[in-house]
């Protein structure tokens, strides 16, 4: 194991789960947003409140997704599991999962109270989204810090004829 390599793969964890929870909460922000959007007598959206709510998004979906990712990030590691369909069914599970995490439970009757199906598929959607942002900047290459790098093999020789005499 190289400490070295393992650092740098907790940073491109660390920015690959950033950059997925932007999208997210983006994701999040705009499909929740959406029927106010289709209303044609609103007139213009003020710039800053767009900003202001996707960074709420953002802090809502890295608060609430960062212990189910972390668990999917260290199956995928322990594993070397490098695919696309993986990281969009885990993110998919952690959409869910978050969503999940916020609805009322009732353990008597074993049932959630209160889901609304269409926020439902905005999370699971947005986790959807988000586990192929992290597979395209951190998941393709899980597992490969543990590997030694290959060894560089020496230049072929030179032609006789190019040699100093």
């Amino acid at each position: 194991m190289r400490p070295m390599a393992l650092i740098g793969r907790l940073v491109v964890i660390f920015l690959g789960f950033l950059a997925s929870c932007l999208v997210g909460g983006m994701i999040v922000v705009a499909a929740l947003l959406f029927p106010e959007f289709s209303d044609l007598g609103a007139g213009p959206v003020d710039e800053g409140t767009i900003d202001i709510l996707l960074g709420f998004g953002f802090i809502f979906v890295s608060g609430f997704a960062l212990l189910p990712a972390m668990v999917i990030v260290a199956i995928t590691e322990a594993f070397y599991i490098r695919s696309a369909l993986a990281y969009a069914v885990g993110g998919g599970l952690v959409g869910l999962a978050c969503y999940l995490g916020l609805i009322p439970f009732h353990p008597e009757t074993l049932q959630f109270e209160g889901i609304v199906r269409r926020h439902l598929e905005i999370m699971t959607g947005a986790g959807i989204v988000a586990g192929v942002v992290y597979w395209m900047i951190a998941g393709r290459n899980a597992g490969a810090w543990r590997h030694p790098p290959p060894p560089h093999k020496p230049p072929p020789p030179l032609p006789s004829a190019s040699r100093p005499q």
